[in-house]
């Protein structure tokens, strides 16, 4: 094992996928001239050159639609995208394209095509600047929807994305390409689909994923002191899902709680609640608990966003709640 940051793994993960496979290219805002904005392609202009490696104008729709074309002539790109905020200005090429090639050309076209870029907020961005869409690229058959939570995820998980021959977005967080942590040397890569049980436990079953889960780990500390056991979920890949990872859980726990960093409406934490009732309801002591952001647009202010977004106090009280505590 070598100790990464977040961002070197995903640098590495391309560089190692770029050097096996010459139809591979990098295309994006920055980041070749500049490394990446977040420094996740640093080094890669000056190993692949400027004809793998490529700066865009700030043109979403341009480059994702340029991208998502070359995939018919046998490329398979990867795009950064500084945010999926900005995803939005290109959606019409992932959604009404980059999904639906295969199935409209009658298997002829697949799509092997990688969207990357940090998700959901980061700080004191505001409210256009924060926004997390897991849960709508999700809905659209055709794409595939990672989120790691960890340097090793993420460079095993974006390996398999690479070589997959559908659409997979690949979401990452701009708080966590600072986190370092251990990932395993040489070659190796992560099954898209499958969970991880991060912290096994008794009591309760915690589903989360992306950088949202530490706060479920920090809550399951400090729940352990009180002589409560939580198993921790961490979902990897929200489409397509691991439900029987999670349905096995509950079976054994008997309670369940979700927490995702969105919006309350119709969301992931939406799906597993239904798919939970619909196949382990007899193994329920207690109604499921999803744990989500307020139902606003995330606030500028430092003590709004504070109350807007889910903490490890939340996670506590809704274990307590589920255990009638």
């Amino acid at each position: 094992m070598k100790t990464l940051q977040f961002r070197e793994a995903i640098a590495e993960a391309m560089s190692e996928e770029m050097r096996r496979d010459e139809s591979i290219y990098l295309m994006g805002e920055e980041v070749a001239e500049y490394n990446g904005a977040y420094k996740a392609s640093k080094g890669m202009l000056d190993e692949f050159g400027a004809k793998r490696v490529i700066d865009t104008p700030i043109s979403e729709l341009g480059f994702a639609g340029v991208a998502v074309g070359s995939t018919m002539t046998g490329n398979r790109p990867i795009v950064e995208f500084m945010t999926f905020n900005f995803a939005l200005v290109g959606i019409d090429q992932i959604i009404n394209n980059a999904a639906k090639i295969r199935q409209m050309s009658g298997g002829q076209f697949p799509c092997p095509i990688v969207f990357r870029g940090p998700t959901a907020s980061a700080g004191q961005l505001a409210a256009t600047h924060s926004q997390a869409f897991e849960s709508w690229y999700a809905n659209c058959p055709g794409l595939k929807v990672i989120v790691p939570s960890n340097p090793a995820d993420a460079k095993g998980l974006l390996k398999s994305a690479i070589r997959d021959d559908d659409p997979v977005i690949f979401m990452e967080s701009e708080q966590m390409y600072g986190d370092k942590g251990e990932v395993p040397e040489g070659e190796y890569t992560i099954p898209i689909g499958v969970a991880d049980i991060r912290r096994e436990g008794k009591d309760v079953t915690i589903v989360s994923f992306g950088k949202i889960i530490k706060e479920a780990v920090k809550a399951a500390e400090e729940l352990e002191k009180e002589g409560i056991s939580c198993e921790i979920i961490d979902l990897r890949t929200v489409k397509p899902m691991d439900y029987e990872a999670i349905v096995k859980s509950v079976k054994k726990t008997n309670r369940l709680v979700v927490l995702e960093e969105a919006w309350p409406f119709g969301n992931v934490a939406t799906e597993i609640t239904y798919h939970i009732q619909a196949n382990a309801f007899d193994y329920l002591d207690a109604p499921i608990i999803k744990i989500n952001t307020a139902d606003t647009p995330a606030p500028y202010s430092p003590v709004l966003l504070e109350e807007w977004l889910p903490n490890y106090k939340d996670v506590i009280k809704a274990v307590k709640k589920v255990l009638y505590k």
